[in-house]
């Protein structure tokens, strides 16, 4: 599989995505606009969130903060949180199990 054939879709609006999934996980490589908003909101899906390029503000269970490039973020299953690209990023996030709502 070769990244760069994979089609992106725009997932929310200034988020977009090519999207991985295997039998029990799935991997988003994220392009976001600056200025684009994930409201806060939980799934029983744990994540491992890795700051490609840019900075992004992220909110993890009431906590905000600023990440940037090699910075990780692990979000534990049903932990709400919420983010907004300060600048452009590249992001990719690692779900288990699969993230079945993303195979669109």
């Amino acid at each position: 599989m070769i990244l760069s054939n994979i089609p992106s879709k725009e997932i929310m609006p200034g988020y977009h995505g090519k999207l991985v999934h295997s039998e029990n996980m799935s991997i988003a490589f994220w392009e976001v606009e600056k200025g684009a908003e994930v409201p806060e909101h939980s799934h029983m899906n744990e994540q491992i969130m890795h700051v490609i390029k840019g900075t992004f503000e992220f909110t993890l269970d009431g906590v905000t903060d600023v990440y940037i490039p090699g910075d990780l973020v692990i979000i534990a299953p049903n932990v709400p949180h919420s983010g907004k690209a300060l600048t452009p990023c590249k992001l990719m996030d690692v779900f288990s199990p699969t993230r079945e709502e993303y195979k669109i």
